[in-house]
């Protein structure tokens, strides 16, 4: 298991110093997705939602929340993104809205964090968006699939 970096010596906690890291091309893809009911789904695709269309909304959402995380997350350091990329897979047969978020920068720190953070920010205005007609959404499952880049080199995540 790694050391935990985010505290010092005594168990503060601290943002991490990557002034002397260099810098290397930065990759994350993170899922995730929201649970609802059937015909929730079903005014999703048709654009019957009347707040507008949701999946259009929650892409922009979840792009704006990435490049914002330096200032949500206390630790996290401020970051310039290539691209971020929210693709929208809607399953009907399991009555949901799958999400991937890939995240690309070149920088001294990876941008795990910011495909979280937007993953999540895109499910929750999902569900925002729709709760009118569904308030018994379920926003799940929100993990790191693969990252690449940075000393740590690479990471993808074992499936079942």
């Amino acid at each position: 298991m790694g050391k935990l970096t985010h505290f010092d010596e005594e168990g503060r906690a601290r943002m991490v110093d990557v002034g002397a890291k260099a810098p290397t091309r930065r990759i994350a893809v993170v899922s995730g997705k929201v649970v609802m009911k059937a015909e929730t789904l079903r005014r999703i695709i048709d654009k019957k939602i009347e707040k507008g269309d949701v999946l259009g909304a929650a892409r922009l959402a979840g792009i704006m929340a990435a490049k914002r995380t330096g200032e949500i997350i206390p630790l996290c350091h401020p970051l310039s993104l290539d691209t971020v990329e929210i693709d929208f897979r809607p399953d009907a047969e399991r009555s949901e809205v799958n999400i991937q978020t890939t995240v690309k920068s070149t920088g001294k720190t990876g941008v795990e964090m910011e495909a979280l953070v937007a993953t999540a920010a895109a499910a929750l205005t999902i569900y925002d968006m729709c709760k009118a007609v569904d308030r018994g959404m379920k926003v799940a499952e929100i993990m790191l699939l693969r990252k690449s880049g940075g000393k740590s080199g690479t990471y993808i995540r074992k499936t079942k």
